[in-house]
Formats: structure tokens, sequence, C-alpha cells
């Protein structure tokens, strides 16, 4: 049965599960009217690991594997959106049979008689993270492939939280957690930092030393219970105003820059901004002013603090505001393995 297309309000972390047998994951929370902004993470594949819905599924993780996917499958998705200004895959609500949230994922495990060894330790992580952070239930979620029930063996865990307190307070709690003993959460180690490093330069250039120096210091990243674990952060619905159309995005050329970081009051969240100034171009176009880096992707969250003076490459994009006419330039991060983001030392 389909779902009724105008109850469907879906955002980052949540995923979808389509008539075509495909789960995809979401991303953001501003989307055209009757579509999902989403791209393929679980796909049926005859050498997939991951079995459930009567399919073998195999994980899409790229950018460019995704796109490869959908123009061998299903190129209609993939569309030009004026609004933002580039090629994204567009999921039309009444294609979607599942909406797959994760503040309900937690409350099934919360509910539930027996667990599997994964499902308890992300319901472990939960208890302990509300507990010591002081947040209601209502502010996690349990997303990725323990949501969807496509697990593996090698599967990490993928808490959410929601809300601009909540996470700040659930972020505290966190660097509390990594330093106490028993507590279950632990930094990676350089061995663990490496693998890492690994997985994610195929698809984000830059040297480990970069990767080293800002990684380890993210709380929101590590092992729990010997388990890789990732956490994101989403405002709440009502802490984020932006309709699709309000703002406009176009592609102003790709840059690289210097500058410091002047404001990073969104560099937790996800998608996370930094506020910069002092910026210099070294390569593109000589654009002003570029007021802000931004991203959708979670790896770079919490990447530089206020004062700290950054490297980074990626698209430029001429932000306008429909409303007052105001325009600004930005740099986005994360749709090339090109893009980066480093310190200076």
């Amino acid at each position: 049965m389909k779902k009724d297309t105008t109850v469907i309000r879906a955002r980052e972390g949540d995923l979808i599960h389509t008539f075509s047998n495909v789960v995809f994951d979401v991303k953001g929370t501003v989307h055209p009217e009757d579509k999902l902004i989403a791209f393929p993470r679980f796909i049926p594949s005859a050498v997939g690991t991951r079995k459930g819905n009567n399919t073998t599924y195999g994980k899409v993780y790229s950018l460019g594997e995704r796109f490869q996917y959908l123009k061998d499958n299903q190129p209609d998705l993939i569309v030009y959106d004026p609004v933002f200004g580039e090629t994204l895959c567009e999921v039309p609500t009444e294609q979607i049979a599942q909406l797959y949230q994760p503040s309900e994922k937690l409350a099934q495990l919360r509910d539930a008689k027996t667990r599997s060894p994964l499902e308890e330790k992300a319901y472990q992580l939960a208890v302990r993270l509300k507990e010591k952070a002081g947040i209601p239930w209502n502010a996690i979620g349990i997303s990725g492939s323990i949501m969807t029930g496509l697990t593996t063996d090698t599967s990490d865990i993928d808490p959410l939280v929601y809300g601009v307190e909540n996470s700040r307070k659930a972020y505290a709690a966190l660097q509390k957690l990594r330093e106490t003993k028993g507590s279950g959460f632990k930094a990676y180690t350089k061995a663990e930092l490496k693998t890492l490093y690994d997985f994610r330069v195929k698809d984000t250039h830059m040297s480990f030393e970069d990767f080293q120096a800002v990684e380890n210091r993210k709380a929101f990243q590590g092992m729990f219970m010997n388990t890789d674990y990732f956490i994101r952060f989403l405002k709440d619905w009502n802490e984020t105003a932006e309709q699709y159309g309000d703002v406009t995005y176009q592609n102003a050329g790709y840059c690289k820059v210097q500058a410091t970081v002047e404001n990073a009051d969104d560099a937790l969240f996800t998608p996370c901004s930094y506020g910069i100034g002092n910026v210099k171009v070294l390569e593109g176009p000589a654009l002003s002013p570029i007021c802000e880096v931004v991203s959708f992707r979670g790896r770079f969250c919490m990447q530089a603090a206020v004062g700290e003076r950054i490297e980074a490459q990626g698209k430029a994009e001429l932000v306008t505001e429909k409303k007052t006419g105001k325009t600004i330039y930005r740099l986005i991060l994360g749709n090339k393995p090109e893009d980066y983001m480093v310190l200076l030392h």
C-alpha cells in the first residue's frame, strides 16, 4: 500500500525503502514538494552480504558509486535541481514504500524482549548517553543498518541526537564518557584511525597527518564496547526555518582558500557550517565575500574551532536569499573526493 504523499516529512538520518526495493538515505531537511533528496545506500545484489525484505543487498558508499548505480538502474531519479544548483538524486514520495525513522527504531529496541548483540550495544550506548547527558529518550535515535535490519558482523552503530540543546549536552557527555573507565566509550587508537583513514581517503583525499590532527579530538566517533560508533547531531524541525526555494544556490566555480574560523556554532550539526574571515583565495575565481564553509557530510563536523586557520577546497556557491535579495559566497564540501578541509599549523 502506498503512503499518503502529503505526510512524508523526512530528514537526515531517516532511510526510505522504495517500491523498487532500494534503501536510500535522506539528505538534509530541505526538499522539493513531493520529493525527497536521498541517495541509494543498500541496493539489491546477488553477491551482497546483507539479507532483508526477501532480498540480498550490497552497500554503496561513495557518491560516485551511488550515481553510477542510478545511471545504470534508475536514471529518472537523477535531476538537475535549480534551487540547489546541482545534479541530485530526488525520489518522488509516491515511490516510497516505507520510511524508517531513528527515534522509532530506538523505541523498538527499548521495548524488545530480545536484541541481537549489535542491537544490545546500540541500546546500551543510548542508555549511557541519555543518562550522562540528561536528555529525553525522544532526543535520541538509532540509524544505519541496524534500523533496517541489514547488518553484518562488521556493522557499526549510528546514533542520532535531535535538538540544539540536547546535542550540546550529549557532546559534552561524550567527551567525559571517553575519559571514563568502564563507560564502554573510547577514542580511536592510531591503528584504528589508520583503518578509518584508509576507508575515507578514497572519497576525501588528504594526508594521514592532516586527518589525524582533527579526527581523534572528535568525541562523536570512536569505539563503544569494541564496535565503531558515529553519532550525528541534528537541529530539530522547529530549529530549521529554511523551506525549499527560500534560498537559491548557484555554482560559482571550484576554489581553494585559506581562512580563519570566526564562528563554529553549527560545526556540530549535519549540515555543518563554519563562518570564516581573513579569506585568501589560492586557486579558482577570486570571489568575495566567501563567508562560510558548509558540508552535508558528517566527516566534516567539528573539523575546526574558532580562531583556527584552515585550508579548504570545494565548490563555491553564490547564495541568494529570495526575500531580501542578500547574497554571499560559500564553499560546500563533500561532493568530490578532491574536497577537503585541514588545519594550518
